[in-house]
């Protein structure tokens, strides 16, 4: 069973193609084999929440908050890390934000 704030790596298909790589993804929430995720990036000129190699993350990255989509658990490749409460709280309030931009 994979956790809100789990960061693991999964095999992405590219939307563009039938290409896949494997990327980090954060679990945003998980439901009948489906897990919905946020992409995070090593490109630091990206938008979104910063993570540190302190935190656990291969490079300084970044948690694109406007790069939301679902996988299956069979995309899933392994388990890297979680991300600590603060974080977590940080990537969920800032997920609200852009999700009230849509009700005006």
């Amino acid at each position: 069973m994979l956790e809100s704030g789990q960061v693991v790596l999964a095999e992405i298909q590219f939307l563009d193609s039938f290409e896949t790589k494997k990327r980090p993804v954060v679990v945003l929430f998980e439901e009948l084999t489906n897990v919905v995720v946020a992409g995070i990036t090593s490109n630091l000129e990206m938008r979104g929440i910063p993570l540190s190699k302190k935190e656990g993350a291969i490079k300084d990255s970044v948690i694109k908050t406007n790069y939301i989509f679902t996988i299956t658990e069979k995309a899933m490749i392994k388990r890297l890390f979680k991300l600590n409460k603060m974080k977590k709280a940080t990537l969920y309030f800032e997920l609200n934000k852009r999700l009230a931009l849509l009700k005006k």
